[in-house]
Parts: structure tokens; C-alpha cells; sequence
């Protein structure tokens, strides 16, 4: 059953097509007609329902990061992307700004969960004026052929030194949620390898270190069932019309349902205020809310060996935490890190990653001198808002400039 969950998916969003396309040129009709300036007072009800109706899917694309100036100093500074190395799974990606002065490198260690990187706009944008700044751009896997073999946690381990390797000695890494388990032992296995390009600090903001730490509901989602549950209710194919034809995944949009599930309330409250915003002509809060749920629902599928092995390593056996990850081949070691500048960030009101679930990596990086560590729990603010918004504006982000600055 859970093999034909894509297909289904599939047919249902292309029965849905039609009716689309029938919304949007109804919107163009109205647009371009007397009915856009008759003042009819149910005509915003009509536009609002049917831009409702245009808007009902989910996309696969990763979105534009829309990152196109940056103020440095008193000035606005051109940024541009580049790719500056490529593999199937993901790609290097460098916001380049038009400036001649060097600036800290920096390594933003973006989540494989579902959702582009984009979903770290903001954090970008924050790190910019400061840093050169780049991202790991983690690639659609319903998008690579089978041929390209396949992608699990060594594989991403792996992508992350390669890149370090690409930016060269001193460089810095920001990881957020997820991959902060494999950035931790990307550092370690540098560190103990004597690696010249092992970061010089290593910032790991909201990360599932140790999940036996205060669990929160996707801890336990995790441990109340066996790996088999997960294989079999949770994988799908991609169908044979794209590129990844055959590949098993772990589809975005069942990661995006279970995510919308935990507040569906909230999701709902916010589509029926933009109904109500779309209808009433107030346009600048409809497209907030637009902007947010053009992100959101920007799914990308992992790798079913990724899931797989990121749910029974990180929250079922507790690999890294008990000191039984495995590296092709070699077990993790933390202890190997001593020249890195460790800082782990905790949000006091997280319910994806708990308080001291991160701060776990100090005691696992036990051979870092006190200097070298610091944590920071941010009052407040619960999971999203410890890599974005306010207060990673003005109280988290100054704390990992000092941890950059003092490690340059």
C-alpha cells in the first residue's frame, strides 16, 4: 500500500489541474474586464475563492532565495548566487556579494527534511552583511536518477566535508535542527584525520544531539515504533514520468502533513484570514501570509536510506549520543575535536528539539578546553525562532558573530 502512496498523491494533484487552470483564467477574465471596477460587493468573495482555488497545491521546485542586495556598512552591496561545486544530491552555493574586503567563510548546514533550504532565508540574510556566506543546497531527490546511486547519512557526512574541503582552512559552520548531528561528525572526523580545512568554529543552533534529553512528541513518534513501521507506512516510489523514477523516497508531502498536524488549527485559522484578506482587498497582509505558505508548501522527498537511517540513528539508538555513530566504517569520535569553537544555541519553548538536546554536544566534544565553549538559551522563542526572526536578529546572531570572530 505505501508503495502506491506517490501515485495516488500524483493522480490526485492532476485531477486538481483543471480546476486550477479554470480559477486562474477566471481571475484573468475579471482582471481584464469592467468587473475588476464595478465596485459589486460580491466580487471580492468571487477573486478571493478563486485565487483560494489556484493556490490549493504543492509545489516541487525550491523557491528563489530573492536575495538580491544586502546593505555592508552604510551601503547596498549586489549579491548573486553561484554554484561553486555541484553533485547530484546537492550543490555548494555561495551568495556572492559585490564587495573587495575579506570577510569570514561561512558553511550554513541546511535541514534534510522536507523543505528547501530556502526555509533558511532569513538566517542567511542576517549572516550576510558580515560573512561570505554559503549554503549546502540540498537537491529534490524525486528529481535524481537511480543511476546516482544512493544518498544516507554517510553520504551527507561526507557532502559536508567535501564542501569544507571547497571553502579551505578557517572556514566556519552554522547547522540548523537536523544536521547538526552530521555536522558535529563531519567536525569530529576532520578533527581527528588533522584535516586543515576542520572548521574553525562550529555553530549548532536547535539540533537533536542527544534525544533521550526531555523527548518531545517527534521523539516519541519515533520510539513507539520499530524501524519496519517507518519502512513500511511512510516510504513510497517516485512514479516513472520523473527523472527519480524508481528511486524509493520519503515523500515531502507526507513530512509536510505530519508537520501541518501538529497545529492544524493555526494552518486553518491562517487560510480562512487569507480568505478573508483576499476578499476585503487588503492585499499587503494577504501576501504575507501568501509569502509564508509559498515556502511551506515548496516540499522536496529525501532519500528513503536518509530517513531510514536518520530515525533509527539519531532518534532510536541515540548513535552519536552513545558513541556508536558509524563513518563508513570508523565510529565517531567527538573527543578529536580541540581547535574547533563549539556554541550550541536552545530556544526555551522548542517542541521539535527540546532544551539540552543540543547543549548535549559539550559533553560528547569533552577534550574542548572551557574557552572554547559556550551555550546560549534564548528565552521565548520556540523552535523556528531560534535561526529566525527578532531575536535571532538582535540577542542569537551577535552571540555566533563572536563565536566567528574570535576563531578567525
Amino acid at each position: 500500500m505505501a508503495r502506491m502512496l506517490y501515485y495516488a498523491y500524483q493522480a490526485q494533484d492532476d485531477l486538481m489541474d483543471p480546476f486550477r487552470v479554470f480559477a486562474r483564467s477566471a481571475l484573468d477574465v475579471i482582471g481584464n474586464s469592467w468587473l475588476s471596477t464595478a465596485g459589486l460587493p460580491f466580487m471580492g468573495n468571487v477573486t478571493a475563492a478563486y485565487e483560494m482555488i489556484t493556490r490549493a497545491r504543492l509545489t516541487h521546485h525550491r523557491p528563489p532565495y530573492g536575495i538580491d542586495t544586502i546593505k555592508v556598512g552604510n551601503r547596498d552591496v549586489k549579491v548573486t548566487e553561484e554554484i561553486t561545486f555541484s553533485t547530484p544530491f546537492g550543490s555548494l552555493l555561495r551568495f556572492k556579494k559585490d564587495v573587495d574586503i575579506a570577510q569570514p567563510r561561512v558553511l550554513v548546514v541546511a535541514p534534510l527534511s522536507g523543505h528547501f533550504a530556502t526555509l533558511l532565508r532569513s538566517t542567511v540574510k542576517t549572516l550576510l552583511p558580515d560573512n561570505d556566506v554559503y549554503i549546502t543546497d540540498w537537491h529534490n531527490a524525486r528529481d535524481v536518477p537511480l543511476s546516482e546511486g544512493s544518498f544516507g547519512m554517510d553520504g551527507y557526512i561526507r557532502h559536508l566535508m567535501t564542501f569544507l574541503e571547497k571553502l579551505g582552512p578557517g572556514a566556519h559552520v552554522v547547522a540548523v535542527c537536523q544536521p547538526c548531528v552530521q555536522a558535529l561528525a563531519a567536525t569530529a572526523i576532520m578533527a581527528e584525520d588533522d584535516n586543515p580545512a576542520t572548521p574553525a568554529s562550529l555553530t549548532l543552533m536547535a539540533g537533536p544531539i542527544d534525544c533521550r534529553l526531555n523527548p518531545t512528541k517527534v521523539n516519541e513518534l519515533a520510539t513507539t515504533r520499530p524501524i519496519s513501521w517507518f519502512e513500511n507506512n511512510l516510504l513510497a516510489t517516485v512514479p516513472r514520468r520523473f527523472k527519480g523514477g524508481g528511486r524509493r523516497v520519503y515523500p515531502g508531502f507526507m513530512q509536510l502533513t505530519a508537520f501541518m498536524a501538529m497545529n492544524m488549527d493555526r494552518h486553518v485559522k491562517a487560510h480562512v484570514e487569507l480568505y478573508n484578506n483576499l476578499a476585503a482587498g487588503e492585499y499587503e497582509k494577504a501576501n504575507q501570509t501568501k509569502n509564508f505558505y509559498d515556502e511551506y508548501f515548496a516540499v522536496l522527498d529525501l532519500t528513503a536510506e536518509f530517513y531510514i537511517e536518520t530515525v533509527k540513528l539519531v532518534f532510536q539508538d541515540y548513535a552519536l549520543a552513545r558513541g556508536q555513530l558509524q563513518f563508513e566504517g570508523r565510529t565517531v569520535n567527538p573527543k578529536a575535536i580541540r581547535k574547533t569553537t563549539l556554541l550550541t544555541v536552545e530556544g526555551e519553548r522548542d517542541d521539535i528539539c527540546s532544551v539540552g538536546q543540543t547543549l548535549a554536544a559539550h559533553d560528547l566534544a569533552s577534550s574542548l578546553r572551557p574557552y572554547r565553549k559556550r551555550h546560549h538559551l534564548q528565552p521565548g522563542v520556540g523552535h523556528y525562532g531560534v535561526f529566525s526572526g527578532k531575536k535571532w536578529d538582535s540577542q542569537i546572531y551577535p552571540l555566533v558573530r563572536n563565536a566567528i570572530l574570535s576563531s578567525e
